[in-house]
C-alpha cells in the first residue's frame, strides 16, 4: 500500500473515530440541570460541580496516581491528618472504599462482619462483602430503632471456636445512617469492646462531614475509635467523584494494592482530587445551612399534618403522608407536573448544598394543596397513626426503593 492510499485510509478511520459530545446548547443545558438539581430531594449524590470548582480543579497537577500524583497525594495526606490517621487512599467510590477496607482487614475465612441491617455495606453494595471477601454478614436490628448499642453488638457478635459459626472479625458502623447521628459515647463503648476481643472497627463515614458540622466535633475525635474510615466527597460536599479511605500506613499500603486488584487504580486523578479539596474548603462550611433547611422542611411537614417517621438530625427527613389520605406516587407525580418540577422519591427527602429555600417552600405548598383537596373531598385523618399498638419501625419505610445511596 503506497503512502497516499495509507494516509487516506488513516483519514477515514480518524473521521470514524472523531466525536463531539459537547452539544451546541451545553451551557444552557448545564444551567437547566443545575436548576433541576436545586429542586430535587432524591439524594445528595446528584450535586453538581460549580463553575468555581471547575476553575480551581483545572490547575491541578498532572501525575499518574498509580505511580505518583502530587495533588492526590496532598489530599490523601490532608484527610489522614484531619482524621488522626497515618495515611489515606483516594478511591473512585464509597462502595469500593468500604469493600477494600473490609478485604484489607479480613485475612483468612471463616469470618463475619457485624453491621446495622440498614447499612450501606449490607444493603446497597451488591453483596460485596460476600463476593470480594467471602464474609458472612451479621445484619443487626437496633433495639432502640435508631442506632446499634453495645448491648446489641454483644447479643449478635460471634465469639469463640464453635465450628458452626463464622467468628466476627470486623464491626462496621455507619455515621450518619439515613441522616441520623450515631452517639459518640455508644461508638466508644462498642470500640472498647471490639478492642478487647481483637476485632477491627470500620466506619462508613460517607456523610461524617454532617456529624462534624452539626455537633461541632473534630473529625479526629469522631474517627479515633475506628481502625479504618471511608469518607465521601461526592455526596453532601458536591465534588464530582471520589472517597478517601484512611487508616494505618500498613493498612493503606495493603489497601492500595487491593485497589489495583479491584480495578480502581487511576491515572490523571489530580482534577478529581482538586475538586474534592475545593469541596472541603468551600462546601463543608455550608452544611449547617443544609441542616437548618432540612429542619424547616420537617417543621413545615408537621404543620401540614404529615407524620414524620425520622427527624431531620442532619440532611434527611423521612415522612408518611397517609394520614392525610396521600400516597408517595401521588406526591411524586404532582411534583413532577409543576411548572417548575420538583423531584421526590418515596418517603425520603434529602436536602443538599444546592437545594434552594424556594424548592422547600414549593414542595410544602404542593403537599398542603393535595391534603386540602383530599379534605375537601371528604377524607378525615385518623386521630393517631394506626400502628395496632406496635411502635412503628422507622427503618422499614414504604416507598423507599432499593438502590439509593
Amino acid at each position: 500500500m503506497d503512502s497516499q492510499v495509507l494516509n487516506e485510509a488513516r483519514s477515514r478511520i480518524a473521521d470514524d473515530v472523531r466525536i463531539d459530545i459537547i452539544g451546541k446548547t451545553q451551557h444552557t443545558d448545564n444551567d437547566r440541570a443545575r436548576l433541576e438539581i436545586s429542586r430535587s430531594f432524591v439524594s445528595d449524590t446528584i450535586t453538581a460541580p460549580s463553575r468555581e470548582m471547575y476553575a480551581y480543579a483545572i490547575n491541578a497537577s498532572l501525575g499518574d496516581d498509580v505511580y505518583h500524583e502530587p495533588t492526590t497525594a496532598a489530599l490523601e495526606a490532608h484527610v489522614a491528618r484531619l482524621t488522626g490517621k497515618e495515611a489515606g487512599l483516594f478511591l473512585p467510590s464509597g462502595a469500593m472504599s468500604n469493600q477494600i477496607a473490609l478485604r484489607t482487614h479480613l485475612k483468612q475465612p471463616p469470618y463475619s462482619v457485624l453491621c446495622d441491617h440498614r447499612s450501606h455495606i449490607y444493603k446497597y453494595e451488591a453483596g460485596g462483602a460476600a463476593f470480594h471477601s467471602g464474609a458472612a454478614t451479621i445484619a443487626t436490628i437496633p433495639s432502640n430503632r435508631h442506632h446499634l448499642t453495645l448491648k446489641d453488638v454483644k447479643e449478635h457478635v460471634v465469639i469463640g471456636s464453635d465450628v458452626h459459626f463464622a467468628p466476627t472479625e470486623v464491626i462496621a458502623l455507619e455515621n450518619t445512617l439515613n441522616g441520623t447521628i450515631f452517639p459518640q459515647d455508644e461508638i466508644l463503648a462498642i470500640s472498647g469492646f471490639a478492642q478487647s476481643q481483637g476485632m477491627k472497627m470500620h466506619l462508613d463515614g460517607a456523610r461524617i462531614w454532617h456529624v462534624a458540622a452539626e455537633t461541632a466535633t473534630p473529625l479526629k475525635d469522631l474517627c479515633e475509635p475506628f481502625d479504618s474510615v471511608s469518607l465521601c466527597f461526592s455526596k453532601g460536599l458536591g465534588a464530582p467523584v471520589g472517597s478517601c479511605l484512611v487508616g494505618s500506613r500498613e493498612f493503606i499500603q495493603k489497601a492500595r494494592w487491593l485497589r489495583k486488584l479491584f480495578g480502581g487504580g487511576m491515572r490523571q486523578t489530580g482534577i478529581l482530587s482538586a475538586s474534592a479539596a475545593y469541596a472541603l474548603s468551600f462546601n463543608f462550611p455550608r452544611l449547617p445551612e443544609v441542616h437548618a433547611l432540612a429542619r424547616k422542611l420537617e417543621a413545615g411537614l408537621r404543620g401540614i399534618g404529615v407524620e414524620i417517621t425520622s427527624e431531620a438530625e442532619t440532611c434527611m427527613v423521612f415522612f408518611d403522608p397517609s394520614r392525610l389520605g396521600l400516597d408517595f406516587s401521588e406526591i411524586s407525580e404532582s411534583a413532577a407536573s409543576l411548572e417548575n418540577p420538583i423531584k421526590v422519591y418515596g418517603s425520603r427527602l434529602v436536602v443538599h448544598i444546592q437545594t434552594t429555600p424556594e424548592a422547600v417552600d414549593d414542595l410544602l405548598s404542593l403537599i398542603k394543596k393535595l391534603a386540602d383537596e383530599k379534605a375537601a373531598a371528604g377524607f378525615v385523618p385518623p386521630s393517631k397513626p394506626e400502628t395496632n399498638g406496635v411502635p412503628k419501625d422507622v427503618y422499614v419505610r414504604a416507598g423507599v426503593k432499593p438502590g439509593k445511596s
